[in-house]
């Protein structure tokens, strides 16, 4: 019988113990959490995100702010803001929401970011690092699977897992801490010939395509732990994720749900990269 993994459960206890924790870093040394998102243009999505995050913060503790700029803010103007976040110290986590407009290069806007404050893992500095096996910050998502898979003692070392998806925010960070866990990684995308045959070898099958219902239960090994990271809204308005969740819940041993399942981790992990940016920051 499937095991339905509950991401949201885990991550309300992680949210629990962080507020805790800052509650304690607030007595000792008067010191507040803050994290600064900047938000540019009217992505609906992104919207409701950023909403998200910034009521986790409120929830934990933190101090809070979100700076929205227009849709044809140029690049300069966003870097000229980071940077002026990046010399104040009483901003300790910077998050850039993204996607960004097209005019704009994310990857000057995140390389912009002071490392030591990119709590969302994503800066090439912290990237590196990750690769090198000596992380600093990780990427809040795939840290987030790598912790529910930790929650529910899925074995990682010697097991083949598949990675569907090979983006710079998760599927090759993903790649990078399953390898640091000593499995046989592969890295699957839109290139991948047989496909099919690739994610039925996998003991860990990690999917993060944002495809809705794209991986059917005959993509799936017997016994395989499924870590489903897309979120698909439909017309109806309705998330799915990457998996077809009622026919692999058939076939899986466990299967994180969407909604429910990674999405929550996510945002621990932020609150979580957050305060040890703080403790970092203040010795």
């Amino acid at each position: 019988m499937c095991q339905i993994i509950d991401g949201a459960a885990i991550a309300e206890r992680i949210r629990i113990e962080i507020k805790q924790q800052t509650m304690v870093l607030k007595e000792k040394t008067s010191v507040v959490p803050k994290l600064t998102v900047i938000l540019v243009g009217d992505d609906p999505s992104s919207h409701i995100y950023v909403r998200n995050k910034i009521n986790a913060c409120i929830e934990a503790g933190f101090d809070s702010e979100v700076i929205k700029l227009p849709e044809a803010t140029k690049e300069v103007q966003i870097i000229s803001i980071i940077h002026s976040l990046n010399s104040d110290h009483n901003v300790h986590g910077i998050l850039v929401q993204l996607p960004l407009p097209r005019h704009i290069n994310e990857g000057n806007i995140v390389a912009s970011i002071d490392p030591n404050k990119d709590v969302d893992g994503i800066h090439p500095l912290n990237i590196g690092r990750l690769f090198l096996g000596k992380p600093s910050f990780i990427a809040c998502t795939p840290l987030g699977c790598i912790k529910l898979l930790e929650e529910y003692k899925v074995k990682i070392s010697a097991k083949n897992a598949v990675v569907v998806g090979r983006s710079n925010i998760v599927g090759k960070p993903m790649a990078a801490l399953l390898l640091h866990k000593n499995a046989t990684v592969t890295i699957c995308h839109s290139r991948t010939k047989n496909l099919p045959e690739i994610t039925r070898e996998a003991d860990i099958l990690v999917t993060a395509i944002g495809n809705p219902g794209y991986v059917t239960a005959d993509m799936v090994k017997e016994g395989a732990v499924v870590i489903d990271v897309g979120i698909n809204r439909l017309s109806s308005g309705k998330l799915i994720g990457d998996v077809d969740f009622a026919s692999v819940i058939n076939k899986a041993a466990m299967i994180t749900p969407v909604p429910k399942g990674v999405g929550p981790m996510t945002i621990a992990m932020l609150l979580s990269n957050t305060l040890k940016a703080v403790c970092d920051q203040n010795g």
